[in-house]
């Protein structure tokens, strides 16, 4: 048993009344909190879902067993085990914003509760489905042996669901939701309009986080590390600083295709910061990295990366400017929501990272620059896929745009396949389009730069050992290039010069090339490195 504002156990508090101390002074000396000293309290939940990569390998065996699969997790702090739950949830990064399975929501019960049977990483996800559509928490706990106290803490998140489907504008229902951990994303849902209506409604209202302060020493002494995590109450345990700070996103989870390496330039980012007099914060929900430890960064947030738990924390913390450009993609798509509510982007503009992200824009930037790319297109519905690749030319590379790390990369060799692939691998839509390329057999070569906006400085140029085609995410690379001429090196560098001043790059950038039968042609360019 704890006591409410200091984390103390009451056995401690009352031996040192016992030694002549006052409860003033036992009160943590920076909060000076006044508090109720022996009601017990749980002060926080922590919750770890484990990251799957079975986006990335469509075929592979879900089942989960004793098999290690996982490549990552994520962690999620709040105060009740629903928030942190759904606050993990949004942390996976699988296009999830609620414990829900969108397309799933026409299945029977006979389907759901074959998909609960299957212990696969979905699980969590199909009973809620389950409970949506009456199945009790009897029943599941029967078919499942999970516990009825963790059961009912995801049916209290149905039935607010259906609270707030039925109770429209409701203030105090809106409230209510916040504390459970519902994003503004899902609300807007239920409330028919957009996620931004819902974020100028808690405006309005005034309804904004709170950030509490992690107890890292479990009680036994008093603890002030700057590590916090949100949750809507009253009192904001972070400490006004009237210092410059800087806001680094981090990666997220680790997956294939993206792991150390971001978490690497993030640590080293952090210390440029720092030693630049400024203050330095992290916001990243990844438990296994170096930059979540607490005593890395000035402040530490234990967040989401989503637009609304990011933009809470710049809220809070007013920074001159956030970096997106050592969290990988994950970052990089946050750049232009983030922008568009006013947060300064700091090194590469968010419109010149569009311009590399943006098929059609990035097109056009080759082509002015005389600078060669395999012929490619962007489609947003299957038909239009089995046109454009037809004329294209099997085999073909498709891929979804604003991924990291060849998720959902395949090459495809005829319509059969293309068609198997845009109905399993990916959502096409106008919002979410796949990117075709033709697929050109040769040596893949990559190269990291860095550039002040006016020089380019190129440490060195990597050629990958696989033929093009393999996702560099995935391959092995030597570096220097063994087996690459003088001629080439000096084109590949020539080109990323070209590239790298023409996006006005203020940081990192990394570029892929293919040399296909002595030409070097362009595969994609990423503000980041």
């Amino acid at each position: 048993m704890a006591s409410k504002a200091t984390g103390y156990p009451i056995a401690k508090i009352a031996a040192k009344i016992a030694i002549g101390k006052t409860l003033d002074e036992i009160i943590n000396p920076v909060t000076k909190k006044t508090y109720a000293c022996f009601e017990p309290a749980l002060d926080y939940v922590v919750s770890k879902i484990p990251r799957w990569p079975f986006d990335k390998f469509q075929k592979a065996n879900r089942r989960l067993g004793t098999q290690m699969k996982a490549t990552g997790e994520v962690m999620a702090l709040g105060r009740t085990i629903e928030e942190s739950l759904l606050k993990a949830v949004r942390s996976l990064e699988v296009g999830l914003c609620h414990l829900e399975l969108p397309e799933w929501k026409n299945k029977t019960k006979i389907e759901i509760i074959e998909k609960i049977l299957k212990q696969d990483d979905e699980r969590l996800f199909a009973i809620s489905e389950a409970m949506r559509i009456g199945v009790t928490e009897k029943e599941i706990h029967e078919l499942t042996k999970i516990d009825l106290f963790f059961l009912g803490k995801i049916n209290n998140i149905i039935q607010l669901e259906r609270r707030l489907g039925s109770e429209k504008d409701s203030m105090t229902l809106l409230y209510e939701a916040k504390r459970m951990g519902f994003s503004d994303r899902f609300i807007s849902r239920l409330w028919n309009c957009t996620e931004e209506d819902i974020f100028q409604i808690r405006k309005q209202q005034k309804m904004n986080p709170v950030y509490k302060m992690v107890d890292t020493c479990a009680g036994e002494f008093e603890s002030s590390t700057p590590y916090y995590y949100s949750t809507y109450e009253k009192e904001d345990e972070v400490l006004p600083s009237s210092k410059k700070k800087v806001v680094v996103l981090g990666s997220g989870p680790i997956r294939i295709g993206q792991g150390i390496e971001f978490d690497y330039a993030t640590v080293h980012a952090i210390e440029a910061i720092r030693s630049m007099g400024l203050e330095a914060i992290i916001i990243n929900n990844n438990p296994e990295t170096v930059s979540t430890d607490f005593n890395i960064s000035d402040r530490l947030y234990f967040e989401p990366l989503t637009l609304e738990d990011v933009y809470n924390v710049i809220e809070k913390e007013k920074p001159i400017g956030v970096i997106v450009q050592f969290g990988g993609q994950t970052a990089i798509n946050l750049a232009e929501p983030l922008s568009k509510r006013g947060v300064n982007i700091i090194g590469t503009s968010t419109d010149d990272i569009d311009k590399a992200e943006d098929r059609k824009r990035f097109e056009e930037l080759l082509r002015g620059l005389s600078i060669a790319q395999p012929l490619g297109c962007t489609v947003t519905s299957i038909n239009e896929a089995v046109e454009k690749s037809a004329h294209l030319g099997f085999p073909v590379i498709v891929r979804p745009s604003y991924v990291l790390g060849g998720r959902a990369m395949e090459i495809v060799y005829n319509e059969a396949e293309l068609n198997d692939y845009m109905s399993r691998a990916v959502q096409v839509n106008p919002s979410h389009p796949v990117l075709i390329d033709r697929y050109m057999i040769g040596r893949e070569m990559e190269v990291d730069a860095i550039s002040d906006g006016e020089t380019v400085f190129i440490p060195g140029i990597m050629e990958h050992i696989e033929k093009a085609g393999v996702h560099s995410g995935d391959s092995i690379a030597v570096y220097p290039p063994q087996s690459v001429s003088k001629e080439i090196l000096e084109q590949l560098s020539q080109t990323t010069i070209l590239i790298t001043k023409a996006l006005n790059i203020k940081g990192l950038i990394n570029l892929q090339f293919v040399i296909h039968d002595d030409e070097v042609f362009v595969l994609e360019v990423n503000p980041r490195s």
